[in-house]
């Protein structure tokens, strides 16, 4: 698996500044993962489409309007010894 660079799929949010993609696949005939962690949270904060807004909304607002699929994504690295 690979990530695409943002000039290559920029076209596909044409609302939205390259590289500040927002959270609603949904909206855009795409799929839409979250983290689990993130979706224990009670608020999530995210890009609204440029690089200096911002929105943020209860988790549960967030799941009933865009329906993501939950997958562990993230990886949880262990602190270092002596640190």
């Amino acid at each position: 698996m690979s990530l695409d660079k943002e000039q290559e799929f920029k076209s596909l949010f044409p609302d939205c500044v390259t590289g500040a993609m927002p959270p609603f696949g949904n909206l855009y005939g795409l799929p839409t993962y979250v983290d689990k962690d993130l979706a224990e949270q009670e608020y999530i904060v995210f890009e609204a489409g440029t690089h200096t807004d911002a929105i943020k909304t209860s988790y549960r607002d967030y799941e009933k309007i865009v329906k993501p699929e939950v997958k562990e994504l993230g990886i949880k690295l262990q602190p270092m010894k002596g640190a």
